[in-house]
């Protein structure tokens, strides 16, 4: 163990190249040591924002720990959806420094944020195998939220049934918001906020602006109708796959496979070398599915709830 000589914090709303790597060698030490999985989304971080900010920090996502000039300890919030969504908070302390209250003084920063923010709750994360992220979440009274598994796709994928070769993907633009809003509403219970504003699409989800992030929105259509969604990330050497849906009355047809076949071919045409997903523990439907076109589990992140 090192002793801490020289400790100090940065505070930032987002993450810069700079502290994107920093960020980044942290987590694959701590990775590397404790074989377990860290859920940060630092690629989606960086592409929402430079790390700098001329008007002032307004609210604060990321919180550094340094010892003179290594960083030793980090927790990042992530905000997604709505303000009725629970923010999501993980974090890691550098091996050699653990037990000397660096995670303790974090965690306690994040609450603190989380309160002044006031949002409707927040998901505190930890790898189901780590003994430690496990306990210090049972001493903040946090209670079991839900669990998601972790999976990558390993060999080829099957082929797309011919008869659902022709369903319609397209990218989604800023005039889909609201059908992604409704969407998202149906498969996970996000709130559909009809309320009045000037700005009807406001607290929803933009395509063109979460392009530029690394995500992607593309909606399927069959006969002329939107039937399904599924977002995808593009990060250096791997790609992402999230939020897919198939809407209620066009289940059962193989529209989740063909959506999820065509997500891969989309990822594997931008050269990710790697492909994942999550998925809920108790979604058995989509675990099926998800084993059936080549992925397997790889790790389990148990979601804690602090109201």
């Amino acid at each position: 163990m090192k002793t801490i000589r020289n400790p100090w914090l940065k505070l930032r709303e987002g993450i810069g190249q700079a502290d994107y790597d920093l960020i980044n060698r942290l987590q694959e030490r701590c990775i590397r040591e404790d074989q377990t999985t860290l859920k940060l989304e630092l690629d989606y971080k960086l592409g929402v924002s430079s790390g700098t900010d001329s008007a002032g920090i307004r609210q604060i996502n990321e919180f550094l720990y340094f010892d003179e000039q290594e960083l030793i300890g980090y927790m990042g919030i992530c905000e997604f959806g709505g303000a009725d969504t629970p923010l999501e908070a993980n974090g890691m302390v550098h091996p050699e420094y653990r037990r000397q209250g660096v995670f303790g003084t974090l965690s306690r920063l994040a609450i603190a944020e989380w309160k002044r923010r006031s949002p409707k709750s927040m998901l505190l994360l930890s790898d189901r195998k780590s003994e430690a992220g496990q306990a210090f979440i049972q001493g903040t009274g946090a209670r079991y939220h839900h669990s998601e598994h972790e999976m990558y796709l390993r060999g080829n994928r099957p082929a797309i049934p011919n008869d659902l070769e022709s369903l319609i993907f397209r990218k989604a633009t800023n005039a889909d918001a609201r059908e992604i809003h409704r969407q998202n509403a149906i498969y996970f219970g996000d709130q559909p906020g009809e309320e009045e504003t000037s700005d009807p699409t406001e607290g929803m989800i933009l395509p063109e602006e979460e392009e530029k992030r690394g995500m992607t929105i593309y909606l399927a259509e069959a006969d002329q109708q939107v039937i399904g969604k599924v977002h995808i990330q593009r990060s250096p050497g791997i790609g992402g796959i999230y939020g897919l849906g198939v809407l209620p009355g066009h289940r059962g047809k193989g529209y989740g496979r063909a959506i999820l076949l065509k997500a891969i071919d989309k990822l594997k045409e931008a050269d990710a070398g790697d492909i994942m997903l999550q998925v809920a523990v108790e979604n058995a439907n989509a675990l099926r599915l998800y084993q059936s076109c080549g992925f397997v589990e790889t790790s389990t992140m148990d979601y804690y709830e602090l109201k």
